[in-house]
């Protein structure tokens, strides 16, 4: 029951919080993060557990399985899995969640006990995509993050959060319908094949499938996950979500809802259609390519602070899209340490951001300045937060980012090329935001107090882990290698 735990967990603040009514605000803040902080502690177990040799993997690379009828009479089942590469998606929600719940504190004042509720089931459904092994609990968990964060967003955000979490609603579940067609599909055609009608991913891997249908139930998930990630051209209705969702839900959405699309191609796309992605992975190194270089350009032309860092979750992911479809191990461990660094960095940069705006009440960098003589603090996370944005070494998107160049490179040096450009762009826009925002004379008369020591620590529990990913990644790269022959990658810890 160790997996269950995880989703058990956020359920059962849910449940504390319906319990305790509205009546009681400041009850509903410690469940949330009474359910955060378990699974946090959950995830530090294993983590050790694994690091010191007290659990190994088994087939497949998988170090827990658990598994419970559900209706068994369409082979659908209760099963969670957990690997090296879930545990480190796992890690990062249980320290996010805490850190979202932190972050809204204080900035939450309406509707406080719905917010922690609503908050609680996406984060189960979050951990329910990380674990899942029957596609159809798969699907079934990618519908309960989604409603909930519409709420979160609709409820929660700024002046423009209705159009914002409609757009977000209408882009994630269209996508969403075509993954549930293309399990369907995938359900279908090998039973079929082999009389076996079953969800489980274990038995569905392998399935042999034509190149026609391979190549269209690849797509099918493929939109679904490019959505979320988002590959451009379908990443629309981002900027717009992160500019109008409140401090917290920019957090939970750049920081994992973001990387349930890049999980999902990695764990689902490559593995069940290897021959369909092989012959795809030319065009979606392409538009892999296209979102660096349009969301850098993008991101250097923005006054808005928050639609900036946006944009730049477009270019960051797109070098995450190149990894996977590289398909090679420095791809793939480049893609997976990028998605870590990018989730620590841009949420950490979305909390400072939110800060910010409670205390001078604009996002505009027009209005800003001097920032760092009247708030240190703000201004030294501001700095290695900046530093993060544009790959400097020491910071796990150093590692991320190389690591994705050099596996590209071996398929093909213009991509890589081309992509490493986007490190240049990365550079300007980064180092222009932390001037206009943090340096020079204030150019309106703003009183701007310093970050208090629960941001402090929330923010520097963050910062913490980029300098890890930074200068130790061996430590989730064999974590990662746990898993490789799970992936198709051979065995062996990862470059």
């Amino acid at each position: 029951m160790t997996l269950s735990l995880f989703i058990v967990f956020p359920l059962l603040s849910a449940l504390a919080i319906i319990l305790a009514g509205s009546r009681r605000p400041g009850f509903s803040r410690w469940a949330c993060l009474l359910g955060s902080a378990l699974n946090f502690v959950l995830a530090v177990g294993l983590w050790i557990g694994i690091s010191t040799g007290a659990m190994s993997s088994g087939e497949g690379g998988w170090l827990l399985v658990e598994s419970h009828a559900w209706i068994p009479a369409f082979g659908i089942s209760f099963t969670l899995g957990l690997d090296g590469l879930s545990l480190l998606f796992v890690a990062l929600t249980a320290l996010l969640g805490v850190a979202a719940v932190l972050a809204s504190w204080k900035g939450i004042q309406s509707k406080v006990a719905l917010f922690h509720l609503v908050l609680s089931l996406v984060l189960a459904g979050i951990y329910g995509v990380f674990l899942s092994l029957d596609l159809f609990l798969f699907a079934f968990m990618w519908e309960l993050m989604l409603i909930p964060m519409y709420f979160l967003i609709d409820l929660w955000g700024h002046e423009g959060r209705h159009h914002a979490a409609i757009k977000f609603f209408l882009f994630t579940q269209i996508g969403g319908l075509f993954m549930f067609v293309a399990i369907i599909g995938l359900y279908l055609v090998h039973g079929r094949a082999t009389g076996n009608f079953s969800f489980d991913y274990r038995v569905l891997l392998g399935t042999t499938v034509g190149p026609i249908s391979g190549m269209l139930l690849m797509l099918g998930f493929f939109a679904a996950f490019a959505v979320k990630l988002p590959a451009f051209p379908l990443h629309a209705w981002l900027p717009d979500a992160h500019t109008e969702a409140p401090t917290a839900g920019s957090v939970i959405l750049a920081g994992l809802l973001l990387k349930t699309g890049g999980y999902g191609l990695i764990r689902f796309v490559i593995p069940l259609f290897p021959d369909a992605s092989k012959s795809f992975a030319p065009i979606a190194m392409w538009i892999g390519v296209a979102g660096i270089v349009y969301g850098g350009f993008m991101a250097f032309t923005q006054t808005d602070l928050k639609r900036l860092v946006a944009y730049t979750s477009v270019s960051h992911l797109g070098f995450v899209l190149l990894g996977v479809f590289a398909m090679n191990a420095q791809g793939l461990s480049g893609a997976v340490i990028q998605m870590l660094s990018h989730g620590l960095g841009t949420g950490a940069m979305f909390i400072l951001v939110g800060s910010l705006q409670d205390r001078i009440h604009t996002r505009d960098l027009g209005r800003m300045g001097g920032i760092w003589s009247q708030a240190p603090r703000m201004g030294a996370i501001g700095l290695i937060l900046s530093l993060a944005l544009l790959g400097l070494p020491g910071l796990g998107n150093f590692i991320g980012e190389f690591l994705v160049l050099f596996g590209s490179y071996r398929v093909s040096p213009l991509i890589a090329i081309i992509a490493g450009f986007g490190l240049v762009v990365a550079m300007v826009y980064a180092l222009r935001m932390f001037q206009l925002a943090f340096h020079g004379k204030a150019r309106e008369k703003l009183a701007i107090p310093d970050l208090g020591p629960l941001e402090v620590a929330t923010l520097g529990a963050m910062v913490a882990g980029l300098f890890w990913l930074g200068l130790f990644p061996q430590g989730a790269l064999r974590l990662l290698s746990t898993a490789a022959s799970g992936l198709g990658l051979g065995t062996g810890v990862l470059p």
